[in-house]
């Protein structure tokens, strides 16, 4: 039986165990799926050593950069956006030889998803987050034109913090994007702190958390007349985009 997991810490909000597992089973694939939740990246080639049936493996928070160096080598797609949220495990026939190689497909299902959305005047967004999410959302926006400001809590070279998002700068960035766990089950009462009386029916909330179905910030947004999304089409995106990469030859 092949074996398929996930990497991260915290895991209780992952939705890929329940979904990968319905597909073996409604496809009669001889496979499972199961959670590795790591509490240190250090702890990642012991999943790879402990398991030798492990054909491939998804990541997430907070895992994206962090487990690059333990990887032998990069699709293009990996490389140029600087994290990887999926893992092809490739082992010789007397499986003694393994070589891990990462992918990201955060990107593509990042972009499918939000593509019907877009409208001529979202010109530029604003990305709450600097992990591993933000960077494959941030070259998904490049390659449809749009330019791309990262916010974060603390002061950074390449981001603005939350307190710096003047009226002014609201009323030109019109796509939002959180990228970060805030508002995520079970914390629901929680959203990233952008000043929502500035929001218009021209601004974008995307939300890359899917559970609960509509976050806080959604609802904050929708509540001024902005469009809202969550992650679910993403996730459903990049999860069919791993599969193809685990099996492709």
């Amino acid at each position: 039986m092949q074996k398929y997991g996930l990497i991260g810490y915290p895991l209780k909000h992952s939705f890929s165990i329940e979904y990968f597992n319905e597909k073996f089973s409604s496809e009669n694939i001889d496979a499972r799926y199961v959670n590795f939740e790591i509490p240190e990246i250090k702890d990642f080639p012991e999943v790879v050593e402990e398991n030798p049936d492990l054909c491939g493996l998804n990541v997430t928070i907070p895992y994206k950069e962090q487990v690059i160096p333990y990887l032998d080598r990069l699709s293009p797609n990996a490389e140029r956006i600087g994290a990887v949220n999926v893992i092809k495990i490739i082992r010789e026939k007397n499986k003694k030889k393994i070589t891990l190689e990462g992918h990201n497909s955060d990107v593509v299902g990042f972009s499918q998803s939000i593509k019907p959305l877009l409208m001529p005047y979202h010109q530029k967004a604003l990305i709450l987050g600097t992990g591993g999410a933000a960077k494959a959302v941030c070259h998904g926006l490049h390659d449809f034109g749009i330019t791309t400001q990262l916010v974060s809590r603390t002061s950074k070279p390449d981001a603005i913090t939350y307190e710096e998002l003047t009226p002014s700068v609201m009323k030109e960035y019109k796509v939002i994007i959180n990228c970060t766990p805030v508002g995520m089950y079970p914390k629901v009462d929680f959203c990233p702190q952008i000043p929502y009386n500035e929001l218009t029916h021209e601004h974008l909330l995307y939300d890359l958390l899917y559970n609960p179905n509509e976050t806080l910030f959604m609802r904050k947004g929708a509540e001024h007349g902005a469009v809202t999304k969550n992650g679910l089409e993403m996730l459903l995106l990049q999860a069919f985009i791993s599969w193809e990469i685990w099996n492709k030859k």
